[in-house]
C-alpha cells in the first residue's frame, strides 16, 4: 500500500530535521564540557577548604591570623605554605581537629591557625592553598605604612631608631639607638642582630626605662650599638625586627587564644660617611671624640740605678675608638739603656656613649752607666670629631738620673808578671760584674712573673709563664688581626698557627683533630664557622663580629690544658 505524503505530513517531518542538532553543534557542546572540566583547581574553589583573615588592611608592622579549614574526609598531611612565603613571613603555625554536633548534625574539620607579617608594602594577596585536591579563595590584603591606618594613631608598640649625627668621617665610629616603645606587656621578646654590610658593628649599652609620650606613659627598652664604617660613602642602616608577644599567657589554654604575636619593624637608615681629610697630616687616621697618653713607672724614677730594671708603663686611651684602630707607640733608643718591651695589651670599655678603647704598652728599662738621660717626647696626631678638626697630644720629655758605677772592662795582666795582687784586683770587678748580671736577671725574671700574675689572677703562676709565652705573642696578635679583616682562609691560617704555638704537641696535626682533642667550645664554634665560610656550597657569609668575640675568648680563655684534671668523684649516672 502506498501512503501518499500530504502537506501536513511534509510539514512534521520538516519539523523534526529543523530540531535535531548537526554533528558540528555537538561536537562544540563536547568540547566545552571538556574544557570546564579542565580548568585550573585554583579557578574552581571548594567548600571543604575555606580560609578567612581577621582583617584585610594592615600596617606594616604588623600581623594578620590565617584560618584554614578543611572539611573533608580525607586525613593526613597538610597544605603546602611555601606559596605564603614569597609576600609574608609565616611568624607561627598551629593545627587543631575539631568535632563538634550542632543540632544534631555532627561535623569535624582540621583547622590551621597561621600569624603572618608582610614583607613589603602595597596589594598583597594570601594564595589559594592546597590540600587533598581541594583549593581555597585568594585573599587580597591591603599593606600600608607603619602608623598611617586610622585606627593606628595611639599604636599599642613601636620602634624608634635614632642616630647620634647626621655626617661621619670614614672609620668614625656612630651611635645608632633602638628604641622599643609599648603600652601593653610583651614578652618573649625576639631581636635580630644588626648587621651593617661595610662597617663593624658592636651593641655596647640596653636599658630599660619609662618616657611619657602624649601624656601616656610607655615603657621604653633601648639597645644602643657602635658602627664603624670601613669605608666612604653612603651607608645604610636597615630595618631591624622585633617579634614578640602580647597578651595574659593562659596556662590551661593549649594555643593561647588570648595572646597576639606582633611583629614591630623600623624604617632604614641612610648617613653620608665622608673621606679622610685631605688636610689631614697625621700617619694614623684617628677619628675620635678625645685622645690622651699616660705614662707611670713600676717605682719612683729618682731611684734609678746602674744594672736595676724599671718598667715604664705607656697608656693610649681614646674614647670612640676600638683598641684595633690604636698604633703602636715608638720605641725606646737610647744610648746606655737596654729596653725589654712586652706584649701591647689592648682593651675595649663599653657605655651608653659607645666604646672606649686602650692600648697598654709596658717596657722594661735597665741602665748600663751612670749619668743623665732623656726618653724623647711622644706625640699622636689624632682627628677630634667634636670640633672637625686636627688635634695633637703629647706626651713631654721624660729626664731622669741615673746613679751608681759602671761595670769596668775585665783586663789581662801583662804577660810574665809573677806578682798576685794584680790578678786578685782583677777578679774582684769581674766577680762584681758577674754577680750584677746575675741580680738583674733575678730582678727582670720576678719582675715579669709579678706583671703576669697581676694581669691573669685564675691562673697559676707557673702554667703562667709558660702561657704567656705561647699564647700572647705574635700568633695571638695575628689572629686577632685576621679576625678584624673578617677573611676565611688567613683567619684559618692565623688560627692553625697559634694553636700549633699554644700547645707543640699538636704540631703537625690538622686543625680539626686539633679541635677534637682540645675540647674548647670557642675552637670547635671557630672551626665550625670557618668550614661553613669555605667549604658549604653555596657558602654561608662569615659573621665577622661573632668570629671576633669567639677569637677575643679564645685568647683569653684561662685553662690551657689539654684536658683539666678532674676534681671530685666522677658522676655515677649518665
Amino acid at each position: 500500500m502506498v501512503v501518499s505524503k500530504g502537506p501536513m505530513t511534509r510539514q512534521l517531518t520538516n519539523n523534526f530535521y529543523t530540531c535535531r542538532p548537526s554533528a558540528a553543534v555537538l561536537m562544540l557542546c563536547m568540547l566545552a564540557l571538556l574544557g570546564l572540566l579542565a580548568l585550573p583547581a585554583s579557578a574552581r574553589a571548594s567548600d571543604l577548604l575555606s580560609a578567612t583573615v581577621d582583617r584585610n588592611e594592615i600596617g606594616i608592622d604588623e600581623t594578620i591570623n590565617l584560618r584554614l579549614r578543611y572539611s573533608g574526609t580525607e586525613r593526613g598531611g597538610q597544605p603546602d605554605f611555601e606559596l605564603l612565603e614569597q609576600d609574608f613571613d609565616i611568624l607561627s603555625r598551629q593545627q587543631s581537629n575539631q568535632y563538634r554536633v550542632i543540632n544534631g548534625r555532627a561535623e569535624s574539620f582540621i583547622e590551621w591557625i597561621l600569624v603572618l607579617a608582610p614583607k613589603r608594602e602595597g596589594k598583597l594577596f594570601i594564595p589559594s592553598l592546597h590540600h587533598h585536591g581541594e583549593v581555597s579563595d585568594a585573599i587580597p590584603i591591603a599593606v600600608s605604612e607603619p602608623g598611617s591606618r586610622p585606627d593606628a594613631v595611639n599604636r599599642q608598640a613601636f620602634l624608634e631608631v635614632e642616630l647620634d649625627k647626621k655626617e661621619i668621617f670614614v672609620q668614625e665610629q656612630l651611635l645608632v639607638k633602638v628604641r622599643l616603645y609599648t603600652t601593653i606587656g610583651l614578652h618573649d621578646i625576639a631581636t635580630e642582630a644588626l648587621q651593617v654590610p661595610g662597617a663593624h658593628v658592636e651593641k655596647v649599652d640596653e636599658q630599660r626605662y619609662e618616657r611619657r609620650i602624649n601624656g601616656v606613659s610607655h615603657a621604653v627598652y633601648e639597645l644602643t650599638y657602635a658602627i664603624f664604617p670601613e669605608s666612604s660613602g653612603e651607608l645604610t642602616i636597615p630595618a631591624l625586627t622585633y617579634v614578640a608577644v602580647a597578651g595574659r599567657r593562659d596556662p590551661f589554654s593549649l594555643f593561647n587564644r588570648n595572646t597576639q604575636r606582633l611583629r614591630l619593624r623600623s624604617q632604614p637608615q641612610t648617613i653620608q660617611v665622608a673621606p679622610k681629610p685631605d688636610t689631614y697630616t697625621g700617619s694614623h687616621w684617628l677619628p675620635a671624640a678625645s685622645l690622651g697618653i699616660v705614662q707611670s713607672w713600676s717605682q719612683d724614677p729618682d731611684t734609678f740605678t746602674v744594672g736595676e730594671p724599671i718598667t715604664r708603663i705607656l697608656t693610649l686611651r681614646a674614647e670612640g675608638l676600638r683598641a684595633a684602630q690604636l698604633p703602636p707607640l715608638p720605641k725606646i733608643s737610647v744610648d746606655g739603656l737596654k729596653t725589654y718591651p712586652d706584649q701591647p695589651q689592648q682593651d675595649d670599655q663599653t657605655s651608653s656613649n659607645g666604646i672606649t678603647g686602650s692600648r697598654i704598652e709596658t717596657t722594661a728599662i735597665v741602665a748600663t752607666k751612670p749619668g743623665d738621660y732623656q726618653l724623647p717626647p711622644i706625640t699622636i696626631t689624632w682627628w677630634d670629631t667634636k670640633t672637625g678638626r686636627q688635634r695633637a697630644t703629647q706626651l713631654p720629655a721624660f729626664r731622669f738620673t741615673v746613679q751608681g758605677n759602671a761595670a769596668p772592662t775585665n783586663t789581662a795582666p801583662p804577660a810574665g808578671t809573677e806578682d798576685l795582687s794584680p790578678q786578685q784586683n782583677a777578679s774582684a770587678p769581674e766577680s762584681n760584674f758577674w754577680r750584677s748580671l746575675a741580680i738583674i736577671a733575678i730582678a727582670s725574671h720576678l719582675l715579669w712573673v709579678v706583671y703576669f700574675l697581676r694581669q691573669k689572677k685564675n691562673r697559676d703562676s707557673t702554667s703562667n709563664r709558660k702561657v704567656h709565652r705561647k699564647g700572647t705573642g705574635l700568633e695571638a696578635i695575628k689572629l686577632q688581626n685576621a679576625a678584624s679583616r673578617g677573611n676565611p682562609l688567613e683567619i684559618q691560617a692565623a688560627l692553625h698557627q697559634w694553636v700549633q704555638a699554644q700547645w707543640p704537641e699538636n704540631s703537625g696535626k690538622s686543625l680539626a683533630h686539633a679541635s677534637q682533642a682540645l675540647e674548647l667550645e670557642e675552637l670547635s664554634r671557630l672551626q665550625g664557622l670557618l668550614g661553613q665560610a669555605l667549604y658549604a656550597k653555596p657558602p654561608r657569609p662569615l659573621n665577622k663580629q661573632q668570629v671576633e668575640i669567639l677569637v677575643k675568648k679564645l685568647i683569653d680563655k684561662p685553662t690551657r690544658n689539654t684536658k683539666p684534671p678532674q676534681e671530685g668523684l666522677p658522676n655515677l649516672f649518665y
